[in-house]
């Protein structure tokens, strides 16, 4: 598999190599085996060396993967229009975690100015010191005079009102690899995949499953004999600290995913875990550890039921494309000059990305989660989908 993916410069494999003696070590201090929970946190996350935490491009043609931002500033407009609404209703507060280039603050910005909706605050939180760099580089370019808005933060604020934007962070939070399997007279057992070294290579290996939580959510989810596939205990727990801080506002979730009765579904037996180098997409999560993304597919069962259970309200769920519509993205493209190709195309050829269902309008899903809110969600008017969850 490797041989057909790009090969890296020297500096770059040193750099992988470097991050694969830390977590070996972390192995050995572990006794041997960690979880694969703790692997993808230290290959995304690991200080100086992860993924996310090292200096390598990561967004756009010249990094691993195209969010939905860097395709078309119609998302961010969009979106822009969803968070007026939910600001009319709560404060004039935004709070976007992990904010990625930038991009997406830099149009939401841009929109809400025009119209005459701005935040009082735009808080961003990124674990990235290279990232919030970046960011921060892009905003003073984008919209200088609109600087003074936005603050960088090393943790969740105590309390929140306005709107939560998370697009594409659940699927980079680290998931445990639960297989269940039966098990000599003993009916269905679950074990947890998990990371060893042969002091060379990272190998798999099982062990019974032990984790309480873990094991409580495992136990609740009926699949076939000998189904692998991946819980996340971090996404669930991003969830309550979110809940427990909202005041009155929204949490918008954006991201690649299902409700419970898709995400294990009998013909998804090997899970949804992906990796991504260079616009390459694969499943070796050990294929040069912290030069590649490494991701899972969203359960929006289990986001939406979290918050639930910590006193929010579940205010929508729809695909990407309905939201996108219902926030008025084809209008943006109305106010463009069909007749003016060179503006037109590539609007056109964007917002087709953004909302086809070959493309990213049905896979990436929309959830809104409230607290304090009293009207409907202009972003779920149609199209909502709340009852395959």
């Amino acid at each position: 598999m490797s041989k057909l993916l790009p090969q890296p410069s020297d500096e770059a494999e040193a750099h992988s190599n470097r991050l694969c003696d830390h977590i070996r070590q972390d192995v050995a201090a572990q006794g041997g085996w960690i979880p694969f929970s703790r692997f993808m946190e230290l290959a995304l996350y690991a200080p100086g060396l992860g993924y996310y935490s090292a200096g390598a491009r990561k967004f756009g043609a010249d990094g691993d993967f195209v969010t939905a931002p860097e395709i078309s500033p119609l998302f961010g407009r969009s979106l822009a229009r969803q968070v007026a609404e939910i600001m009319a209703q709560s404060a004039l507060h935004i709070l976007e975690l992990g904010s990625g280039s930038g991009k997406l603050a830099a149009d939401v910005l841009d929109e809400l100015e025009r119209l005459d909706c701005l935040p009082e605050r735009y808080d961003i939180l990124e674990v990235s010191a290279d990232l919030r760099e970046r960011q921060q580089l892009l905003l003073l370019e984008r919209v200088p005079h609109l600087s003074g808005r936005v603050h960088w933060l090393d943790a969740l604020p105590e309390k929140i009102s306005g709107v939560v934007i998370a697009n594409e962070v659940l699927d980079a939070l680290p998931v445990h690899l639960v297989r269940w399997r039966s098990w000599e007279g003993r009916g269905q057992v679950e074990v947890e995949r998990g990371v060893a070294s042969d002091g060379t290579h990272f190998i798999w290996q099982e062990q019974p499953l032990e984790n309480h939580p873990l094991l409580e959510a495992a136990q609740k989810i009926n699949v076939p004999d000998n189904y692998l596939s991946e819980i996340s205990l971090a996404a669930r727990a991003l969830i309550v600290s979110l809940c427990e801080r909202l005041q009155q506002g929204v949490l918008l979730f954006i991201d690649y995913g299902f409700g419970a009765g898709e995400y294990y579904h009998s013909q998804r037996s090997q899970g949804t875990l992906m990796c991504h180098y260079r616009h390459h997409s694969h499943d070796d999560p050990f294929f040069l550890p912290g030069l590649q993304d490494i991701t899972a597919h969203v359960d929006f069962t289990a986001v939406a039921e979290s918050a639930m259970d910590n006193g929010a309200q579940l205010l929508g769920y729809t695909t990407q494309a309905h939201f996108l519509i219902n926030c008025g993205i084809t209008d943006f493209l109305a106010e463009s000059d069909p007749e003016k190709l060179r503006d037109y195309l590539p609007l056109s050829t964007q917002l087709q990305k953004l909302t086809s269902p070959a493309e990213m309008g049905d896979l990436f899903k929309v959830i809104a989660l409230g607290n304090g809110m009293e009207q409907s969600l202009c972003g779920f008017s149609r199209g909502d989908l709340s009852r395959l969850l």
